[in-house]
């Protein structure tokens, strides 16, 4: 994520801001086609079965994954915010941390609440720009930890991605590369890219914080890849636990693709390759998919609240523009 920046000079139209706003909704648009391609596909059923399999308890245990999931980010960020100077306490951090990720999932292009929490906690304590380096350094933690993860549980199950899994996503990093090549043909990005770099190379320059980052991280994705195994059961799966951790591990890694609507569309094609690699069927896939968007979306829950009461102080007149 880039650093936040408030009070952007010149016209509201200039070509650069015009990209800006227009990026979250061609991301969400992406996701949109996916999942419209896939339903011309397999048709309505296996997402109509998903919806249908969602129940009170998996519902409950969804709210409790995520509320560890939360905790555990949060605690990330807030040791990568102290790292950089910055005070943040458990409660707002947590409070902070349930907005965005529903700001994420309900809003196109995934990063909303990602950007909208940097800036509510560097304007708290007066420094936007060392705030969203915080959160940019924790959210790269966390995925750079995610998808090293989930490669070495893949290898160590034995568990082949499909191609039509491995090939997109290779296609996406290739792209993503690229495109931060290009940026630094600039000079002016090389310099920015380069004190960056150093500013953030602090942030992590311990060992003892780095570990702690990485268990966080650690904690975040088993709270997720449960939530699905959760689906699973929902859903009446039954396979060999590898077949499922498997399957499960490509299709949390899909939901953080920035080409979804609350990662809807990479994430139920990844888990039609990956059930069908599985040998389990790809309209069990995207059953399973389905049921697990619905139940993160209810995990939540709370996030929502966050947002009603954070809206409820500024037309009071209470909010201060502190946090949450």
């Amino acid at each position: 994520m880039a650093v936040v920046s408030v009070g952007a000079r010149g016209g509201a139209s200039s070509p650069a801001i015009t990209r800006r706003r227009w990026r979250p909704w061609v991301r969400a648009g992406a996701g949109v086609a996916i999942l419209a391609a896939i339903a011309a596909t397999v048709g309505a059923e296996p997402f109509i079965r998903g919806l249908g399999s969602v129940s009170a308890p998996s519902a409950a245990a969804a709210l409790v994954l995520a509320a560890v999931a939360t905790v555990a980010a949060a605690w990330r960020w807030r040791i990568l915010s102290a790292r950089l100077g910055l005070a943040l306490g458990w409660r707002d951090a947590i409070a902070a941390y349930y907005r965005s990720q529903f700001l994420n999932t309900v809003l196109p292009g995934g990063v909303v609440g990602d950007v909208h929490r940097a800036v509510v906690h560097g304007r708290s304590v007066d420094q936007v720009a060392q705030a969203a380096r915080a959160v940019a350094a924790e959210r790269a933690a966390g995925q750079t930890v995610q998808l090293v993860l989930a490669a070495a549980v893949l290898v160590a199950i034995g568990f082949v991605v499909d191609a039509a899994v491995a090939v997109p996503a290779l296609v996406a990093a290739l792209i993503l590369v690229a495109g931060g090549a290009v940026s630094l043909v600039s000079r002016r990005v090389r310099g920015v890219a380069r004190r960056e770099a150093l500013i953030l190379g602090r942030a992590f320059g311990s060992p003892g914080l780095a570990l702690r980052i990485v268990a966080a991280s650690v904690v975040v994705v088993t709270a997720h890849v449960a939530t699905f195994l959760v689906a699973c059961a929902a859903v009446g799966v039954d396979a060999a636990p590898e077949r499922l951790l498997g399957a499960a591990v490509v299709a949390v890694l899909a939901s953080a693709i920035p080409l979804s609507v609350g990662g809807w569309g990479p994430r139920e094609g990844a888990a039609a390759g990956a059930f069908a690699a599985a040998g389990l069927g790809a309209a069990l896939g995207i059953t399973v998919a389905t049921a697990y968007g619905v139940l993160a979306m209810i995990a939540l829950a709370p996030g929502a609240a966050v947002v009603a009461a954070s809206a409820l102080r500024r037309r009071g007149g209470s909010d201060g523009g502190g946090m949450p």
